[in-house]
């Protein structure tokens, strides 16, 4: 996957060598602090003077006295820290080929009607499975129990990506809403009808299948995420949009009313409730896991231990009453600051805040609905991601991570993107 992003990004790059700033120009705010983060993490495996280490960061230059290193890094984990870094670098060459080539309203569709195919795939494979009885997944032979994944191994990544597939589904059904003053419940009735009947009834049921997926994945934090971050957005949105249609309100309501409610009950929704209802502090490790990690941050504050390096040092801090191996910090925001220090980690959180503000205003300043539509799909994918990333590990998933980079792209494009009218001048409308 990185190969052919790397791959394709050389090709446009070349294709665009005649534009100006490889026709990103526009984007330069986002791109600017996606390099400035490449960089900072490209300091982070440099080799550094003995005295320049200990003065940045006193414990890495102890654990390097340890092992008597010829060379010293900021990272305690050089091996994986590389590793890291390629997959960033992939990030970006993604997120610059999106920025490059989604450049019209018919593409922003196709990007956004893709990723609601592939969610809807993962959501019958995952489905059937369960529903058929398999004893072994097709991908990875792996045992199947009533815990739909997917071709994923992890059920929470699975209902992660699922999540962010629902989000473009939702987006799509926002640009077709059409603009309505009247307000009486013959008019409202017609708007309901006319979401679920239009052209979009394709994509309303693939929601409906990926919700059943979603449920059926019995991920707790998967289904709150998802069901959270389509009320704030709803809320937000009604608020934002102007001259908004009856046909928002109902969309979002019949999402809670027909998937929560009905569809939602005959594949598993008690289940995942009582899941909820029986989460136990004295039973689940990941607080004592965050506790012991947070040990971390006090040694390493500014500039952490290096990217991917949490599953290497967190050995050294885990107490004996926590009980197997943690590759991960089980909560993201915790993981970036171990890794990355506060600097690396103000960085990325002024990339994800910044798109949510791009996603927010073209909600409420773009007069064109297909990005109304974007603006609503991005900003629901970050309330989503940022929630699902308080009790779990979804950025760390490549797959999950690049279609959060997809929507971080989308929301500067919903904010940006010029559309041709009919006399082929450039509008921001």
């Amino acid at each position: 996957m990185q190969l052919a992003i790397f791959g394709v990004s050389t090709y446009v790059a070349w294709a665009l060598r005649k534009d100006k700033l490889l026709g990103v120009s526009k984007y330069i705010s986002m791109l600017t602090i996606w390099i400035a983060f490449i960089i900072y993490s490209v300091f982070q495996i440099l080799p550094l003077p003995s005295f320049l280490l200990e003065l940045l960061s006193p414990h890495s230059a102890a654990m390097y006295d340890l092992t008597n290193a010829a060379s010293r890094y900021i990272s305690t984990d050089l091996g994986q820290s590389k590793i890291n870094l390629i997959k960033l670098l992939s990030y970006f060459c993604l997120l610059m080929l999106t920025l490059q080539l989604v450049n019209t309203e018919s593409r922003v569709k196709l990007l956004l009607t893709t990723m609601v195919a592939s969610g809807t795939f993962q959501a019958v494979y995952g489905s059937l499975e369960i529903l058929l009885n398999a004893s072994s997944s097709l991908v990875f032979g792996l045992e199947v129990n009533d815990i739909a994944t997917g071709s994923f191994v992890y059920k929470n990544h699975y209902a992660n990506f699922l999540m962010l597939c629902l989000c473009a589904g939702m987006g799509l059904l926002v640009t077709s809403i059409e603009k309505e003053k009247n307000v009486s419940p013959k008019d409202m009735l017609r708007a309901f009808a006319s979401t679920m009947l239009s052209s979009k009834a394709l994509v309303r049921i693939a929601l409906a299948v990926m919700v059943i997926a979603l449920v059926m994945s019995r991920s707790r934090m998967g289904n709150t995420a998802f069901f959270s971050s389509m009320a704030i957005t709803g809320i937000l949105a009604l608020t934002l949009i102007r001259n908004r249609s009856n046909g928002l309100l109902i969309l979002v309501a019949s999402i809670f009313i027909i998937d929560l409610l009905i569809v939602s009950a005959y594949f598993g929704l008690e289940r995942v409730k009582d899941r909820i209802v029986q989460t136990s502090i004295e039973q689940e490790s990941r607080d004592e896991v965050v506790k012991e990690a947070s040990k971390i941050i006090e040694d390493y504050p500014v500039f952490g231990t290096g990217g991917g390096s949490f599953y290497s040092i967190f050995p050294s801090y885990q107490e004996s009453n926590i009980s197997g191996f943690y590759d991960h910090a089980h909560n993201d925001y915790l993981q970036f600051v171990i890794e990355y220090g506060l600097l690396g980690t103000i960085l990325l959180s002024a990339i994800v805040l910044f798109s949510l503000y791009k996603g927010l205003r073209a909600m409420k300043k773009r007069k064109n609905s297909i990005f109304k539509g974007v603006g609503f799909a991005c900003s629901m994918a970050i309330f989503g991601m940022m929630l699902h990333a308080t009790v779990d590990f979804p950025f760390q998933a490549y797959a999950n991570a690049c279609y959060f980079v997809l929507f971080i792209a989308l929301s500067m494009i919903s904010s940006s993107l010029k559309i041709r009218t009919r006399n082929f001048t450039a509008q921001n409308i």
